[in-house]
């Protein structure tokens, strides 16, 4: 376990798929991670490469062929390396291997990279083009954060502030987890989504045209509060499991298949292209 911390937050992180485990604000004595229960929801805060959400079938088009990918890609299980650790940064890494190419025919190299700055944590995702010619990816995170925080209050009482005003239609995702085609309005009261564990019902909230780059738990029970700002990504999606005290803000660059609609990585919606010899960097925040 590798941890980071500073006057007013620690983290710790492991070398599997390079997830935080734990982001402990030690101003306010609250653990904001949710702690992965396996009866629940097993994860913390995973890092989705080379795909964002589901693929049809569980194949990945490249080129004419057919490759297993699973859901949200590879990193989950995968174990990273640490290279580089001080006492506010980590930097992981995951290089492209026999066992990755035979479900992604490229070659890179994926860091995921934790600097504590004052309040924040950033997160940056960087992907290297080690191939000879462009490679193609999607790329988020799906961190799942206690909501009440420390167990006091009740979930309704939380709700989601976004940055500025918005016009909200979620995207709407079939049993499997693909694009419908469908859209339908999500209601706020100003710029507030309140929590409630019907929310999710439908799987999760997807949003593909948000002017707002900043989203923040909040309750007007406690004086405490998370943010998640995301100035990279152009899609969000907001999960829970229904009747679970979390929810999930995840930044993504990319985004699950549309039903009946299997088409090659490089037609896919929102996805990243990396030339020869280029980096890509985006990165999102975690604030307190």
């Amino acid at each position: 376990m590798t941890v980071i911390e500073n006057e007013f937050l620690k983290v710790s992180i492991r070398s599997q798929g390079a997830e935080m485990v734990s982001v402990y604000n030690k101003q306010a004595g609250i653990e904001h991670l949710w702690q992965a229960d396996p009866k629940i929801w097993g994860w913390h805060a995973p890092n989705l490469f080379p795909v964002v959400g589901g693929l049809i079938d569980n194949q990945l088009h490249v080129d004419g062929k057919s490759y297993p990918m699973q859901r949200h890609g590879f990193t989950r299980p995968s174990e990273f390396k640490l290279s580089e650790a001080t006492r506010t940064h980590a930097l992981f890494s995951l290089p492209y291997s026999e066992n990755t190419l035979s479900a992604y025919p490229y070659k890179f190299n994926f860091q995921i990279i934790y600097d504590l700055i004052d309040n924040a944590l950033r997160v940056t995702y960087k992907v290297i083009n080690h191939d000879q010619q462009p490679i193609y990816f999607s790329v988020g995170g799906h961190p799942a954060f206690n909501v009440p925080f420390n167990g006091e209050g009740n979930y309704q009482d939380y709700y989601l502030e976004f940055e500025t005003t918005e016009n909200l239609h979620t995207h709407m995702l079939s049993a499997d987890g693909f694009f419908t085609g469908e859209t339908r309005p999500v209601a706020l009261d100003g710029n507030k989504l309140h929590l409630n564990h019907d929310l999710f019902k439908d799987d999760a909230l997807v949003f593909k045209d948000l002017k707002s780059r900043m989203v923040t738990i909040k309750s007007d029970k406690h004086p405490a509060t998370l943010s998640v700002e995301f100035p990279h990504f152009n899609y969000l999606g907001i999960w829970a499991k229904p009747g679970a005290d979390f929810v999930c803000i995840e930044p993504w660059l990319g985004c699950a298949d549309t039903e009946g609609k299997p088409v090659d990585i490089k037609e896919k919606e929102a996805i990243q292209k990396l030339v020869y010899g280029h980096v890509f960097e985006a990165a999102y925040y975690i604030s307190i």
